[in-house]
């Protein structure tokens, strides 16, 4: 699926661009707008529908019935008949790596349509004849399934002897945590059977290791920033190209606004890139990274990049992200557990001390950050909840919505502390899938009471927490309605992943727009349609609120607006009429 969206993508950009001014005479020149005759969700809880919608400039003026519309805009402004579709707030995700998913979208990166290693070994050859793939002299390769670190002896095979022997190879898994090294890049970045003998137990779990202490080239978390800082850094004009190719993927699927974490010099360049250039239209929370080693000077540099890029348009440096663990899957195993995985008698990681994490926690949040916390496993999800206790017994209730993202598995007395210390769960629910990654290479390491809770969405709603949509792009795709399609059904090819966990789609609309809108802290400017709030809307091609499951994955954006401007309009339509 994700393969046949990416080749259609690219011929949307183009048609996007061709059709844009003649699906909107005039273009963006007109100054007032009122839109009529849809099904319209505006995302207030209050009042959650509307007859009609009315906009000046950037903003919304008016939400209600199409009379009383009529008499807050002037008798010239445009009527635009929306023909009976679905007119929403701009979706928000809150949590997109959309620079690099940018990146990706112009480098190598493999899709769903890879099947076998034979697929691998052509798309790699025809990476590197067109240089697509080329990070200075290193192939690298993006998106590999997980599947694939099962099978490293045939990696080994297919990509150390031929034209291989002397070039560097770098497959990169979809998680962004693990990849895999042939044997002259492990060479170069030191990893040996010397190296690999001389760590402890656990520093050589971050690493494949085969006979005699031989690197198989795994490698995962700390094992991939022996790997990283070998490829080149990307020049201001691959920034730039990037972030473009960014901002029309998300339009292209209704997306208006974003929380990017993990913002590193890299990330935010491109983002003031894009403002030089005035086309960050799109309000963008970007969180650098903070490890909780030494929380005062962190917290300071933090503040120290703020103050760099606070001129920058709508780009807000409101927050911090950390890491509590890694990933779950085998080989990985490094998100952190209550109960030990049954292979290795390890928990995983935590990768922040207890005490340096409260107190960075107390901290950051007196300091007015949001904390995002990136807590896989079950335990790295309890020892954050308790660094957020200790941040509002000390300061009391700031109001800021601390995060939490991923989720995948969480202890059932744990569920009710979201709501009663007010975090939110940023949950990738396209994730909630029956097949391989939750069940082949996950159940049988796993403790049952673990993994039982396995992106237990349902519960979290239920126990009162706010639950915000997230897509973790580019690990997979950003498209909304895929996300709530699989938060609805939890279907996947091996059946249904735990049905009792299926989410209500009333509530996966508000999480896209609403909640997520106040997990990057702009509620009072974006996510809802009312008056006052930036012209962020999504024109839909049918009832998504009534459509049954099936239909509800194909709905189409025919188009996006950003603060009153159209960016983006469908392929070769014109859905609108005008009087």
């Amino acid at each position: 699926m994700m393969g046949l969206f990416r080749k259609s993508f690219c011929l949307a950009v183009f048609y996007a661009l061709v059709f844009a001014s003649a699906a909107w005479p005039d273009g963006n020149k007109i100054a007032e707008r009122i839109f009529y005759n849809g099904k319209i969700f505006t995302g207030e809880p209050e009042h959650p529908y509307a007859e009609a919608v009315a906009i000046r400039g950037d903003k919304i003026v008016a939400v209600g019935n199409l009379p009383e519309i009529t008499k807050s805009i002037s008798a010239g402004a445009q009527r635009v008949d929306l023909e009976g579709k679905s007119l929403f707030p701009g979706f928000i995700d809150s949590h997109s790596h959309s620079v690099y998913g940018g990146m990706n979208l112009i480098s190598a990166e493999v899709s769903e349509d890879l099947k076998s290693l034979d697929d691998l070994v052509a798309f790699a050859a025809e990476a590197k004849k067109s240089g697509r793939g080329m990070r200075g002299d290193i192939l690298e390769i993006l998106g590999l399934p997980l599947e694939t670190w099962s099978h490293t002896d045939e990696l080994n095979v297919r990509f150390n002897a031929g034209s291989y022997e002397n070039q560097a190879v770098f497959l990169r898994g979809m998680d962004g945590h693990t990849g895999w090294a042939n044997r002259a890049l492990l060479k170069r970045a030191g990893i040996g059977r010397d190296f690999l003998k001389k760590l402890s137990e656990g520093e050589r779990s971050y690493y494949g290791v085969g006979k005699d202490f031989e690197p198989n080239g795994f490698v995962v978390d700390v094992g991939m920033e022996k790997i990283m800082p070998l490829l080149p850094k990307p020049t201001d004009e691959r920034l730039l190209a990037a972030a473009r190719a960014a901002l029309q993927y998300n339009y292209s699927l209704g997306i208006t606004a974003w929380l990017d974490p993990l913002a590193d010099e890299n990330v935010l360049k491109a983002y003031r890139l894009l403002a030089e250039h005035g086309e960050l239209l799109s309000h963008v929370a970007a969180f650098p990274q903070v490890f909780a080693k030494d929380p005062i000077a962190e917290l300071a540099a933090v503040q120290k990049t703020r103050e760099t890029y606070k001129n920058v348009p709508n780009l807000y440096l409101s927050g911090i992200k950390l890491f509590a663990d890694g990933v779950v899957e085998y080989p990985s195993q490094t998100a952190n557990l209550t109960k030990p995985y049954k292979n290795t008698g390890r928990n995983g990681d935590l990768l922040f001390d207890l005490k340096k994490f409260a107190e960075l926690c107390i901290s950051a949040d007196k300091q007015g950050l949001i904390i995002h916390v990136h807590a896989l496993g079950d335990g790295a999800v309890r020892a954050s909840l308790d660094g957020i206790a200790a941040a509002r017994k000390a300061n009391g209730n700031s109001g800021l919505p601390h995060t939490f993202t991923h989720e995948q598995f969480v202890a059932f007395e744990d569920f009710p502390r979201f709501r009663e210390l007010g975090v939110i769960s940023a949950l990738q629910l396209y994730w909630a899938s029956a097949g391989p990654d939750t069940i082949e290479i996950v159940k049988p390491y796993l403790d049952p009471e673990v993994y039982k809770w396995q992106y237990p969405a349902r519960s979290l709603l239920d126990s009162g927490a706010v639950i915000s949509g997230a897509s973790d792009w580019p690990v997979s795709t950003a498209n909304v309605f895929w996300a709530i399609y699989q938060a609805e059904t939890r279907k996947g090819p091996e059946g249904v992943l735990d049905p009792e966990q299926r989410m209500p789609r009333d509530a996966m609309l508000y999480a896209y727009t609403r909640n997520s809108a106040r997990a990057l802290n702009q509620l009072d400017a974006i996510g809802t349609i009312a008056p006052g709030k930036e012209a962020d809307l999504v024109l839909l091609d049918r009832d998504v609120m009534t459509v049954p499951a099936e239909e509800l994955r194909d709905t189409k954006v025919l188009w996006t607006m950003v603060g009153g401007s159209v960016v983006w309009t469908a392929p070769a339509t014109n859905e609108k009429k005008t009087h």
